[in-house]
Formats: C-alpha cells, structure tokens, sequence
C-alpha cells in the first residue's frame, strides 16, 4: 500500500473566513481530519462526509491525548495510505506545536507539507483596531508565550524583553498576568504603557479590554481564554481603528445588499 500524505494546516485565528484556500481545499479532500479545539466549528461543516473526524483538542490542565499519541496517530494513518489534514488553530508553527508534529513525521519517514495559517498573534489585535507596527509608534513587535509564565520557569526573558521591542504580543498568557505585568513593569517598562486583553478574537464573540500595565490584570477579573495580551503605545489606537466593533457585525450584511454595484462594468 502506499504511504499517504500528512498536511500540517493553519486553520487560522477564529474566522473561517480567514482559512487559506489551499488549507479548504485541503479539508474538503481529506480522508482523515485531526482537529483542535480552537478550530472554529463552521470548518467541520466543509469536511468531506466521508472523511474520518478526529478531535484532539487540549485545554489548560486537559488534554484529549498527549501530544506524542497524536504524533502516532497521524503517522497510523498515514502508513494506510490515507490523506491526513492536521488542522490547527492559528499558523501550525506559531506555538502549535507544528515543529514537533513534522519533526515526527519526517523521522517516520511520512511525507507531509505545511500549510501555513493566517496567526491568532497578528490577526486578533488586527481585528481589535491595534496595528502592531506604526511609523510613529512602534517599528518592532514580539510574540511570546506567557503559558509558563509561573514559579520562575518562564522560557521567556522578560527583563531583556521588556524594552528590547516597541510592541508585545503575548499569547496564552492570561492565567499568569499579574507576574508578567510585574515582570515587565520591574525590567524598565513603564506602568502606564497601553495594554490591551482581546478574547475570541476574530469571532462575533469578541471583546477587547483596554487599559495599562498598572491595572490591566485588575481588569481582566474574571474574563476567561482565548485571550491575547497587547502590550505597547499601539494600543492607543484602538479607540480610533476597532472597525470590528464599529462595523464588523454588520458588514457581510451590507456586502449583500450591494448586489455588486461597486463593481466597475468598464474602464
């Protein structure tokens, strides 16, 4: 039999309309599909009705499989010559663990591609009105992860990351707010740089909290994941740019009543 093909697919950050054509077309095809659990649930209904659905989503302290059994599972299927989509949220090799699916993979002797997605770390703030760079603000960003960010096993120097770049993009962070802000706020960074907490965003769920580091894990109170954290004087525009709240809701609505008469029937 022949050994199958792996592809490792971004499913983007909460949109489904944010889902690459190349990653559609992927699912539309595929045999097996191995879903996480910020895949948005519209996606399943684009999945071929023949295809093995496969859920394999984790939460904070809760994990349907452990990561190595997923590395298993996508190599089983493939070694029975199935079309295997690993669909994950976000961009697979942006803290989705796509770097260890396909180092697994290829160790297997699998082949597979990498479909990139759009990310949760660029598109959410895009979304909330915050552009991580701007000519007058901000000419560099980072990504991190705040998940370890507990008991002084963080992964992340945040005394040399405090002020090394003008915007931070801190992801799955919430849980350990209030040591990263006290990490940052001891390292150099000022206590009312602008910061930003925007949950589920991309989607019609989406709420962003806007206030600086002095006081924004006061604010977070109880709000829940997915939440990414904005940290930078980028934030300041949000009241000005959050289209999405502004007109996000409504403009798929208004798409249909144009009827396409923006479209130029000749030059």
């Amino acid at each position: 039999m022949n050994i199958g093909t792996v592809y490792l697919v971004g499913a983007g950050p909460g949109d489904p309309g944010l889902l690459t054509v190349r990653g559609l077309d992927l699912i539309r095809r595929a045999g097996v599909v191995v879903y996480d659990r910020l895949v948005n649930p519209e996606l399943l209904d684009e999945f071929s009705p023949q295809s093995r659905r496969i859920f394999v989503g984790k939460a904070s302290g809760h994990h349907t499989l452990p990561q190595e059994e997923i590395n298993e599972l996508l190599i089983s299927h493939a070694r029975r010559g199935h079309r295997v989509v690993r669909l994950k949220g976000g961009d697979p090799f942006v803290f989705g663990r796509g770097g260890e699916e396909a180092e697994a993979l290829a160790a297997a002797g699998i082949p597979f591609e990498i479909v990139p997605g759009v990310s949760s770390a660029i598109a959410v703030p895009a979304y909330a009105g915050i552009p991580l760079t701007h000519r007058k603000l901000s000419s560099s960003f980072a990504v991190v992860t705040g998940h370890e960010a507990s008991k002084g096993r963080s992964p992340v120097d945040w005394s040399r990351l405090a002020t090394a770049v003008d915007t931070l993009v801190i992801l799955m962070g919430l849980k350990n707010l209030p040591r990263i802000v006290s990490q940052l706020i001891q390292h150099g960074r000022s206590p009312e740089t602008p910061a930003a907490l925007i949950r589920c965003g991309t989607t019609e769920r989406q709420e962003v909290i806007v206030g600086t580091l002095s006081d924004i894990a006061e604010k977070a109170g109880s709000l829940g994941p997915p939440v990414i954290v904005v940290v930078g004087e980028v934030v300041r525009l949000e009241r000005e740019l959050n289209w999405f709240a502004a007109y996000g809701r409504n403009i798929a609505g208004r798409e249909d009543s144009h009827d396409g008469a923006d479209i130029p029937t000749e030059l």
